[in-house]
């Protein structure tokens, strides 16, 4: 019996010892402004490279912008673009409704056509038949 609670000592979970309370990084005693400073812990702005052309990210208005000395679109244009983009899309579904608006006109006058011919048959068979 005592060799058998000798092996449940053994595979006990044993107690992890307690953290240490404070950081030993005297980073952390320093002021932000200081560690900036000495060293060189101030980021830039995010930056990314898409197709040739650099983007930075700008925090006061949180959108992408791109760099001065690319050779891009800036966001003026890209704002024109958009707004010129947004004309020739209302433009072209302007156009698609005129077609569809043709092509229902083009069926009726079709459609009256027919309708006219068939009358028009029936009239000079009914003429036929009574000179006979």
């Amino acid at each position: 019996m005592m060799k058998n609670m000798s092996l449940r000592n053994k595979f006990a979970v044993k107690k992890t010892p307690p953290r240490r309370s404070l950081s030993l990084n005297n980073l952390n005693n320093l002021e932000s402004s200081i560690r900036e400073e000495h060293y060189g812990l101030n980021y830039d702005a995010p930056k990314i490279k898409i197709a040739g052309q650099e983007f930075k990210f700008d925090d006061e208005n949180g959108m992408w912008t791109s760099e001065a000395g690319g050779s891009g679109v800036g966001q003026k244009e890209f704002l024109k673009m958009k707004k010129q983009n947004q004309g020739l899309q209302e433009e072209n579904n302007l156009l698609k409704l005129k077609i569809e608006l043709l092509l229902d006109m083009l069926a009726e006058c079709t459609a009256e056509k027919h309708l006219l011919e068939k009358d028009l048959g029936e009239v000079s068979s009914y003429r036929g038949s009574r000179k006979k």
